[in-house]
């Protein structure tokens, strides 16, 4: 019944144009986000069937009615992840040498390049009552992967779902005959997604924020980023090194990149420039703070070759006030940063359709 109602309201949402007003984005910033699989088991065909056709249609997934056959396709799936970022000790490192850590941080955005990163499955949902594994042994048995859990109970199930979840078996459990049930799953998912990436990146983010990164843990920030991914439809976004920033994409791939400065960072920029001979109206607008440059062709600061064409780099900043003061403006990113073309979420979406 839950499904026949939540497909009543879905239509209402489609008739007046607004499937599309969800997003997966949301306040917390983590190093690097992007839209991940959601893996629902039951060994009903009809109700499995039914529930993935209700659910969001952006929200990618893939379907099981054996358990057993899930269990080895989980394992196969985690043991060679997307998007392996590390920090590792190095003595000898220029960077972060006060914590004598190394990161490559082009890795972070080139996740994007990588095909497979939307084949990852960040939340299981599974169903609690199947004959040939319950829906908790499962859990039990992937345990030890960094997936999020989901237990689907009827009524009768509800002690146990209470036990698995204070045994940290599962994250989450939902009756199967509550009217919001889908509803309830489909935040809980978005939820959950956000947390897979926190947890995944929170050693890293809390590496950068330390030193030239800063923005990552600053809530303004944070809320920015949230209110950018609503308002342009961002689905995916990573850490971009030079200039510092966070570089988004929407569901066709375009790739667009906030450049984020302090008032020291924009006096670097002016002081790089007086010392390139840059024209005295880019000097003064560098001096004021009136306008963000990002020098795509010349490494992000400014160069002899810009010459008299400087005002085509630059853009007026807005300003988001944290913990201190945020200069930004979002640019498009030139093609040569990529190197090659972004498989977007949308040719996912369509390839698995």
């Amino acid at each position: 019944m839950w499904l026949n109602m939540r497909l009543r309201r879905y239509n209402t949402r489609k008739t007046a144009g607004q499937t599309t007003d969800r997003t997966p984005m949301n306040n917390h910033l983590s190093v690097y986000r992007h839209p991940t699989l959601t893996v629902l088991i039951d060994d009903s065909r009809s109700f499995l069937d039914s529930l993935a056709f209700h659910m969001n249609p952006h929200m990618a997934r893939k379907l099981f009615h054996d358990p057993l056959d899930a269990l080895e396709w989980m394992g196969h799936a985690h043991a060679h992840p997307a998007d392996p970022i590390h920090a590792h000790s190095d003595e000898q490192s220029e960077f972060f040498k006060r914590h004598g850590t190394s990161i490559d941080l082009d890795r972070i955005h080139h996740i994007a390049l990588n095909r497979q990163r939307f084949d990852m499955p960040s939340v299981l949902v599974i169903d609690y009552a199947m004959p040939q594994m319950n829906g908790v042994e499962f859990c039990q048995a992937v345990q030890s992967l960094p997936c999020k859990r989901i237990l689907l109970t009827g009524q009768a199930d509800e002690k146990i779902a209470v036990d698995a979840f204070n045994r940290k078996l599962i994250d989450r459990f939902i009756r199967k005959n509550d009217p919001h049930a889908l509803d309830r799953l489909e935040a809980e998912i978005t939820g959950l997604q956000r947390d897979f990436f926190n947890e995944r990146t929170s050693t890293l983010k809390e590496l950068l924020s330390r030193d030239m990164y800063s923005f990552l843990s600053d809530p303004a920030v944070e809320a920015l980023a949230g209110q950018l991914c609503s308002r342009y439809r961002f689905v995916e976004y990573y850490l971009f090194p030079h200039p510092a920033g966070i570089l988004f994409f929407d569901m066709h791939g375009k790739a667009t990149l906030m450049v984020l400065e302090t008032k020291a960072g924009l006096i670097s920029h002016f002081e790089v420039a007086q010392d390139q001979g840059a024209p005295p109206e880019l000097l003064t607008a560098l001096k004021s703070l009136q306008l963000l440059p990002f020098f795509s062709d010349t490494d992000g600061m400014y160069g002899a070759s810009v010459g008299h064409d400087w005002l085509s780099y630059c853009l007026p900043p807005q300003i988001c006030r944290g913990r201190q003061d945020y200069y930004w403006a979002l640019f498009d990113l030139p093609p040569h940063y990529l190197n090659s073309p972004v498989y977007s979420y949308a040719e996912f979406l369509r390839d698995r359709s």
